[in-house]
């Protein structure tokens, strides 16, 4: 199928037209899929879609990049907007696969000297299944954030959290520390994962072969 893909501001520029088509698999295609096919199609957009937080929208909506496109759909890539929110923490819950470099260049910002990153990974079972309340779990995941900003000397902090199925050697949870100096962004990161594992409601399922089992946890922390 062929899909309509609208560009916006800088994306557009790198692209050199507004509006671009792209070619996708009949069946299965999803946003995902097109922003690969984008990128082989201009080495200065790919690089533009690299470097930068982009949000997508099908039809209006936004979406996410495993979300399933159809023939006639309309994707647009939204780049950052101009005078943006001055956002010092963010937080996600998502389905999709994580990457730290990109929260890394979401965190970096032209004062940073030290980026700290952790990353949570899958072992020794072949996957585990995650389940999370995720409008709750994304506010008090930032509210962990916003209190580590406060208590360390920090510039921009992130933490990513994945649900559902994560094979083996997948990334299930990032954290992303950007400051001046790493001891306040080593501080900041420990304390951000720490308290993620321990306050968001997020749970976990070990699947090994024909198990699976819940993983057991602390009590929630009272209000």
């Amino acid at each position: 199928m062929v899909l309509e893909v609208r560009l916006f501001a800088i994306l557009r520029e790198r692209a050199g037209a507004s509006r671009v088509t792209v070619e996708l698999p009949d069946e299965g295609a999803t946003v995902r899929d097109a922003l690969s096919a984008l990128g082989a199609r201009s080495a200065p957009l790919a690089a533009a879609l690299e470097a930068m937080p982009v949000v997508m929208a099908v039809n209006r909506e936004y979406a996410s990049e495993g979300a399933a496109l159809s023939a006639g759909d309309e994707l647009a890539l939204i780049p950052p907007v101009s005078g943006g929110s001055g956002e010092l923490a963010r937080a996600r819950v998502r389905e999709d696969g994580l990457s730290a470099d990109a929260l890394s260049r979401w965190v970096a910002t032209e004062h940073t000297g030290a980026i700290v990153t952790f990353q949570g990974t899958t072992r020794d079972v072949d996957s585990l299944d995650y389940e999370a309340y995720a409008p709750m779990a994304e506010e008090r995941m930032r509210a962990i954030l916003e209190a580590a900003l406060e208590r360390h000397e920090i510039e921009r902090i992130a933490a990513e959290h994945r649900v559902g199925t994560v094979p083996r050697g997948e990334a299930s949870v990032i954290v992303a520390v950007a400051a001046a100096h790493r001891e306040g962004a080593f501080a900041a990161a420990r304390e951000a994962i720490d308290r993620i594992k321990a306050e968001a409601p997020i749970w976990k399922r070990e699947v090994a072969g024909d198990d699976a089992r819940w993983v057991e946890g602390a009590p929630p922390p009272s209000p």
